[in-house]
């Protein structure tokens, strides 16, 4: 019997601030939308670049660690597993949506606390692994 894989890792920008909700039967679930950007030279040496738009969803603990700590055009770096969602709306149409179920989330770059205005990097996971966190500095 063979196994199969889904797992999916970026690095990239957040595009907006994440919007938190609850389910009916109460847990968390966070959405963010990440921007991954990519370039590379051509044969004719022109240098080309374009950026791919990824859904993210996080739920429990994870999601209420990204609802907290991540804001708009922070770098973040995501792991998890895709996943299809298809569904009609209110007239009919058909919708079908990719989106990066994250399992593990870490914050990178530069987030300015208001209250102190010191960087912070965090490593999180989510609640299946343990729910953890760890503050580093870096040079960057």
């Amino acid at each position: 019997m063979s196994r199969g894989l889904n797992k999916v890792q970026i690095i990239g920008h957040l595009g907006k601030d994440p919007e938190m909700r609850y389910t009916p039967s109460g847990k968390p679930v966070t959405t963010f939308s990440v921007a991954v950007s990519r370039s590379w030279n051509s044969a004719d040496g022109e240098r080309h670049s374009e950026t791919e738009w990824f859904n993210v969803v996080a739920w429990g603990n994870l999601a209420e660690i990204c609802k907290q700590y991540l804001v708009k055009g922070q770098q973040v770096f995501v792991e998890g597993r895709l996943q299809t969602r298809r569904w009609d709306d209110k007239e009919g149409q058909k919708h079908t949506s990719v989106e990066i179920v994250a399992n593990e989330m870490m914050m990178l770059g530069d987030r300015r606390d208001a209250n102190n205005n010191h960087t912070q990097e965090a490593a999180l996971s989510s609640a299946e692994n343990g729910s953890s966190m760890a503050e580093d500095e870096f040079p960057f």
